[in-house]
């Protein structure tokens, strides 16, 4: 730890990485020590917003002395790389979804992580929404009665020449727009809901003919009999967030994430009798 509080590493300087660096150096109990990338300037923006050295080898922020904790922020085919060993060397870990490529990769993370002290959470960052927050709250405390089923609708609309992308790249990736977009709905349909079984599932690649999907239609259930639905897109050409969750007494249903999917709203409806 650092005078100035706990030293956070970044590696993945993107979007996402940065987003997270800037939080961290406005939190007075952060500090960030050192950002890593490949892209040396991306590195480099990120240290000269935010205080920290700029490197572009990871392995210097996994072994710097100051990192208590490392943003991991990758392409999907070094998520689980990067914090197996940011874990191995004691540093503690906010991994971005969907964590890995594959399910071997997340077991052994997950394996690192019971071995150690650590403490390492993955960036589902849609549980923190308040609409999404107030509905889980609302269906934990009964206000629609017992559960029976969600359904999400969830997308937007690929770019021109993102098959050229490295999300249509498996080896890279590990998937399309299941791992992309649809892992968050699965999330949410956990935590509203518990462990799921996949019941049914069905993957396109209507648009761009890449080895990745760009749309899953996807049928889960619960130990309880509840159901979730989902459909993720990336031919959502006009951007859509939907969550709907029934209940035997009524239903919430979140609208939007803000910006192009939207002002985010939570409606709630009751029964009649």
């Amino acid at each position: 730890m650092t005078k100035a509080g706990i030293g956070i590493g970044v590696v993945g300087c993107g979007v996402i990485g940065a987003r997270r660096a800037t939080v961290a150096a406005n939190d007075p109990h952060c500090c960030v020590v050192i950002a890593a990338d490949r892209d040396g300037s991306r590195a480099k923006d990120v240290a000269e917003r935010t205080g920290a050295t700029a490197v572009t080898d990871w392995g210097e922020v996994v072994g710097h002395p100051a990192v208590d904790a490392i943003v991991v922020a990758t392409t999907h085919d070094w998520l689980s790389t990067v914090s197996e060993a940011a874990i191995r060397a004691g540093k503690h870990v906010l991994c971005e979804k969907p964590m890995s490529r594959n399910r071997h990769e997340a077991e052994e993370v997950v394996a690192a992580a019971r071995k150690s002290r650590c403490i390492v959470k993955v960036g589902f960052n849609h549980r923190y929404h308040p609409a999404v927050q107030r509905a889980q709250q609302l269906a934990a405390g009964g206000r629609i009665g017992s559960l029976l089923f969600l359904r999400c609708r969830y997308g937007h609309g690929g770019r021109p020449g993102y098959e050229r992308e490295w999300r249509m790249d498996p080896a890279l990736s590990g998937g399309g727009e299941l791992l992309d977009q649809g892992i968050h709905a699965i999330d949410l349909f956990r935590w509203f809901l518990g462990d799921l079984q996949l019941v049914a599932g069905v993957t396109t690649n209507w648009v761009w003919k890449a080895p990745v999907e760009d749309n899953v239609f996807a049928l889960f259930r619960s130990g309880r009999g509840q159901i979730a639905l989902l459909h993720s897109s990336w031919t959502q050409w006009k951007n859509l967030f939907s969550l709907e969750v029934y209940g035997d007494r009524g239903a919430l249903t979140i609208e939007g994430l803000g910006k192009s999917y939207g002002t985010e709203t939570l409606t709630i409806s009751m029964r009649n009798n």
